[in-house]
C-alpha cells in the first residue's frame, strides 16, 4: 500500500499525491494521472499494480482532494481545472520529485489524465517515456509533432469522447513529426480498463496492461 505525501512544484507551491514504493531502490518512476473522477481507488490500484511490478509510483493529486462518483460533478471539476498548470506543475512536480529518485520516470495516464500525459510528453523535458491511455489534448495546448520520448497509445474504437477519428488525426501528426510512438486500438469502450465500472472489459483491460509494461520495461526498465 501506499502513503498520502505533499511534494513540491516547480513554482514552490505544495501539491498532494499518492506514493507507491517498489521493492528495489533504484526502481524507475511512473507518474499515474487520474481520470476526470478524481484520484479514487482505481487510479491508486493502477500506482499499485505499477510498484508490483518494480515502478516508483506517484499519483498527483489533481483536484485537491476532491472525488466524485457522479458525471456532471466530474464533468466540472475537470472543467474548472487548469491544464497547462496542471501539466507543467503538478505532473512536472511529481516527475522531479521522482527524478531524485529515481534515473528514469515515465507518465501513464488514463482518460483526463491521458490528455495530460500527452503534454507532459510534449512539455516536460524530464519525461522519458509515455503511456497514453484514452485521452487527447485539444490542438491549442501544444503540438504533437514536438514529441520526442518514445509515445504508446490505447484507444477504444467505440469510444464516444475521443472518437478514431481523433485519434486518427492525432496519429497523422505524431507520423509528420517522425515521433517515436505504437498505438493500440481495441473493440471496447472509452475507460475499458477502468475496474469495476459498467463499460470495463477484461480482455482489453489485461493486454492493454501487458503492453504499458512492456513499454515501460523497455524504455524505462
Amino acid at each position: 500500500m501506499g502513503q498520502q505525501l505533499s511534494f513540491k512544484r516547480p513554482d514552490g507551491n505544495d501539491c498532494p499525491g499518492y506514493l507507491v514504493e517498489a521493492a528495489r531502490q533504484d526502481a524507475p518512476g511512473v507518474v499515474v494521472i487520474q481520470e476526470w473522477w478524481g484520484v479514487d481507488g482505481w487510479i491508486t490500484s493502477a500506482a499499485d499494480r505499477l510498484a508490483a511490478n518494480g515502478y516508483r509510483a506517484l499519483v498527483p493529486d489533481l483536484y485537491r482532494g476532491k472525488v466524485t462518483l457522479e458525471a456532471s460533478e466530474a464533468a466540472h471539476l475537470m472543467g474548472a481545472l487548469d491544464f497547462d498548470s496542471a501539466a507543467r506543475q503538478d505532473v512536472r512536480g511529481a516527475v522531479l520529485y521522482l527524478k531524485q529518485r529515481s534515473r528514469r520516470v515515465a507518465v501513464v495516464g488514463m482518460c483526463m489524465g491521458g490528455a495530460l500525459s500527452i503534454l507532459a510528453a510534449i512539455h516536460l523535458p524530464e519525461v522519458d517515456a509515455v503511456s497514453c491511455w484514452y485521452g487527447v489534448p485539444p490542438p491549442e495546448a501544444g503540438d504533437p509533432r514536438s514529441i520526442g520520448v518514445p509515445l504508446q497509445g490505447h484507444w477504444a474504437l467505440r469510444d464516444a469522447y475521443f472518437p478514431p477519428a481523433m485519434v486518427d488525426a492525432l496519429e497523422a501528426s505524431l507520423r509528420q513529426g517522425g515521433v517515436r510512438y505504437e498505438f493500440h486500438r481495441y473493440e471496447a469502450d472509452h475507460a475499458f480498463a477502468h475496474e469495476g465500472a459498467p463499460y470495463y472489459d477484461r480482455t482489453a483491460a489485461e493486454l492493454a496492461w501487458q503492453r504499458c509494461l512492456d513499454f515501460l520495461a523497455k524504455h524505462c526498465g
